[in-house]
């Protein structure tokens, strides 16, 4: 089975990984403007060979985008454009609104399911790739209804079955409300308590000595790609504008009883947030 896959940075490189590991029968075409990104990608074995976009879509069974969401939403209609009535694809963009809404009227359609795996790391580039990054996480498929069944079925099979994810469905519109608070609300975090400190404590010295494991946890997504995470925040900015507005309100609660030095009422505010381990966990209340 080809494979085409756009994008050969952290996702798109480990989803090649992570398909070749799993069988040999697949053979993975890369696509990739960055020629320095491409030529990694043939030396570390992530493809078995690069091409333009054109005749590497015309050659695949499937096609995956993982660009950056904005490159994602000038390439999806060229790509459906391209591919023949068999042809597969699908795309790996944390938003999907916008990207489901700039094809609903294309006449193949039916031919891309719209998929966001729950899987990442602050690194970027193909030399940050590996095969293990999305076995064992979520995959959400958005809108499948307006999929035909057979370009589902091989979808779900490619990243279930063969990389072992969990599969879940929501509509792109109700994805894109709930990962603003739950993905795009901690990465904007990150990069504002890194931005505070930066600001704040001139001396790197300092920073570098005191900074214990909490605050280099906390911080760690502040290292991601503004070139994948722009994007995303132009694409999804009502929903994050909401989120932002619900932590804010809430730091300025926390502000205010810290202030007012009431013990009791700080106290129940953590309390209250420990619930989110619990959650995490699984746990049923």
């Amino acid at each position: 089975m080809n494979i085409c896959i756009i994008g050969l940075g952290l996702l798109g490189g480990s989803t090649a990984l992570g398909l070749k590991a799993k069988s040999r029968r697949y053979r993975i075409i890369g696509v990739e403007v960055n020629r320095e990104h491409a030529a990694h990608a043939l030396s570390f074995g992530i493809v078995h060979k690069i091409l333009p976009l054109e005749e590497g879509v015309k050659q695949a069974d499937i096609v995956i985008l993982a660009t950056p969401v904005d490159v994602i939403l000038t390439l999806l209609p060229q790509v459906l454009d391209a591919i023949s009535k068999k042809t597969v694809v699908t795309d790996l963009g944390s938003t999907k609104e916008l990207i489901c809404q700039c094809i609903q009227h294309h006449p193949n359609r039916s031919r891309f399911v719209a998929g966001h795996p729950i899987a990442g790391t602050e690194h970027s580039g193909p030399q940050a790739a590996f095969a293990g990054l999305l076995p064992g996480k979520q995959m959400i498929l958005c809108d499948k209804e307006n999929s035909d069944l057979d370009a589902l079925d091989m979808v779900e099979n490619l990243f279930m079955r063969q990389l072992n994810m969990r599969i879940s469905y929501m509509g792109a519109v109700e994805h894109d409300r709930h990962i603003a608070y739950v993905s795009h609300l901690s990465h904007i975090s990150s990069f504002a308590l890194s931005n505070t400190v930066l600001d704040k404590e001139k001396d790197e010295r300092s920073i570098f000595e005191m900074a214990g494991s909490g605050f280099s946890s906390t911080v760690r997504l502040a290292k991601s790609s503004p070139d994948m995470w722009a994007p995303i925040f132009t694409q999804n900015t009502k929903n994050i504008s909401q989120a932002l507005e619900a932590y804010i309100r809430n730091l300025q609660q926390f502000k205010e009883t810290l202030d007012a030095q009431d013990a009791h009422k700080s106290y129940q505010w953590m309390q209250k947030a420990n619930d989110i381990r619990r959650i995490l966990l699984g746990i049923e209340k």
